[in-house]
């Protein structure tokens, strides 16, 4: 072997030791591109309008709002409530559901703070009571306080509204019930879920200084209120007031009747309602 082989050894020797590194640094570099794109989170799988964090318990646990995986627990008012607004009952309530599982169609009745500022502005006509003032939802039982701003800037509560869920599935909406009475405006007569005829007696007590009480009876599938009276005196302290109010409505309907007093600082200050069915003779 001549002494120019011997000195070529090393080259070759070299080279293929550069080879090695260099393949072996490539090869990590893809073992490492491999594990990231393993890990990252998929978002494209996530609903729309929603973020990849990891969702509430009352979070779909699929990619979609509208087939959860595991058929959740059937969702029912309580005996004994009556169904006011917006569902007269659990049929309407699927139906809305067939159309947001479709299209999306009118969200809010998943929100109990716009369900009940809805039911008060909307069907109510209680167009200045324009604030959420307090929210406590349990499970599929809501209460949420609806007011408006004092002139000092803080919240004032004009009533607190009882919704609950109805129908079934994660996506069941919210639905008025009756208000939870406050101490300074109650209406107690007549009673809750109880059976009615026109005319109609309504009462309750009030705590107030010149107080202008304004009573409404509303049927679900009325454009306006069915029966009404308004400027009825009311005040003092913890005293009973009355009024007497004819309404016209088929038989077994489920009406609101709903007593408000204001003026003072807003049109409407505090409200009440409660929730009663006709009875045969109903008509006035």
């Amino acid at each position: 072997m001549s002494t120019g082989d011997q000195s070529s050894h090393p080259a070759r020797h070299n080279r293929s030791r550069k080879w090695w590194i260099t393949g072996a640094v490539v090869a990590a570099v893809l073992v490492a591109l491999a594990a990231v794109l393993t890990v990252r989170p998929r978002s494209d799988n996530a609903a729309p309008g929603t973020t990849t964090s990891s969702p509430t318990a009352a979070s779909p646990t699929t990619t979609t709002t509208s087939q959860p995986s595991t058929p959740p627990a059937t969702t029912a008012p309580a005996a004994g409530d009556q169904l006011l607004w917006p569902f007269a009952n659990d049929s309407e309530a699927a139906a809305w559901q067939r159309g947001y599982r479709e299209g999306g169609h009118q969200p809010w009745h998943l929100d109990a703070g716009e369900t009940a500022q809805s039911f008060t502005q909307g069907y109510l006509g209680y167009t200045t009571i324009d604030q959420i003032t307090t929210t406590t939802i349990n499970g599929t039982d809501a209460r949420v306080g609806v007011g408006y701003k004092l002139p000092d800037g803080r919240m004032s509560t004009a009533a607190v509204i009882h919704l609950v869920k109805v129908g079934s599935g994660q996506d069941a909406p919210w639905e008025v019930v009756g208000t939870d009475d406050v101490a300074t405006l109650t209406l107690t007569t007549p009673g809750y879920g109880s059976t009615v005829t026109s005319p109609v007696t309504v009462g309750g007590r009030i705590t107030g200084v010149d107080e202008s009480l304004r009573v409404q009876v509303l049927r679900l599938s009325e454009p306006k209120a069915i029966g009404q009276a308004g400027g009825i005196p009311a005040g003092g302290q913890n005293t009973a007031w009355t009024a007497t109010v004819s309404f016209s409505a088929p038989a077994d309907s489920v009406l609101t009747i709903a007593v408000s007093t204001g003026g003072h600082i807003n049109d409407v200050e505090r409200f009440a309602i409660t929730g009663v069915r006709t009875g045969p003779a109903a008509g006035g």
